[in-house]
């Protein structure tokens, strides 16, 4: 099956052709876009967003890849950086729709007018939450993250896109309490799937002093169990993936 590609170009630094980690109940292609903003120091995406150029040929080898694993994929998620920060994202995502393919997307949230020009194009998001207004907002070094990260995540609800909502657990800028009341905040907006990360990253993973342990955190999960459809830990780290040529 053969289409023809638009002119999309988007700066690809990695590409997994396989996966069924990134894209729940899907195999599918992972596209990881060169680092935009915020760069988190919390997952793996810090390690493999070097400063890139666009190459003009890179997304009509994705779509010729793409062509030709009909039948293998169910789909394709876009993430790393902050995919939409790339204007040309809707038409890379339309690209993928027209090849019969569900699109999924990972994403902070923290520019909910360019996340809303996907919306239709999408199938499934993953939204990160980083914490309260205050901490998010120091971490982060972004004044007013909480309040775009909830823009996104009302534009989300309100649309028919399979939502995950994701918060990575590093017990630098908040406690197991700040957690468990995030979840229950989160429960009442109407989220349904909520997954707690393990950081990826070995210079945040290290706990501080006083961090909850594993058997607390259990013991959360457990008592949130029956505010979600699904509430989970990803505990195994996440491989360090590299680009293809």
């Amino acid at each position: 099956m053969s289409i023809n590609v638009s002119s999309a170009s988007l700066p690809i630094v990695g590409l997994v052709p396989l996966t069924t980690q990134e894209f729940p109940k899907r195999r599918a292609c992972a596209i990881f876009l060169r680092d935009g903003s915020p760069r988190c120091g919390y997952c793996h995406n810090v390690r493999m967003t070097p400063h890139q150029r666009n190459k003009p040929y890179e997304w009509r080898d994705v779509c010729a890849l793409l062509d030709r694993r009909h039948g293998l994929l169910d789909g394709v998620v876009i993430g790393g950086g902050e995919p939409t920060l790339h204007h040309e994202l809707p038409t890379a995502l339309h690209d993928i729709k027209s090849r019969d393919f569900d699109t999924g997307l990972h994403t902070t949230g923290l520019y909910p007018k360019r996340l809303s020009k996907a919306l239709p194009w999408l199938d499934w998001v993953r939204l990160d939450i980083r914490g309260w207004s205050m901490k998010a907002g120091h971490t982060r070094e972004k004044q007013g993250i909480w309040h775009r990260n909830m823009q996104s995540l009302a534009l989300l609800l309100d649309s028919r896109i399979e939502l995950e909502c994701r918060t990575s657990l590093h017990w630098r800028t908040f406690s197991l309490r700040d957690l468990e009341r995030l979840a229950m905040s989160l429960a009442d907006c109407g989220v349904r799937h909520y997954v707690l990360q393990k950081c990826l990253n070995p210079n945040q993973a290290r706990p501080p002093a006083g961090a909850p342990s594993d058997h607390a955190l259990d013991l959360l999960v457990s008592r949130l169990a029956s505010y979600f459809g699904s509430v989970a830990i990803e505990r195994p780290p996440s491989p360090l993936l590299r680009t293809e040529n």
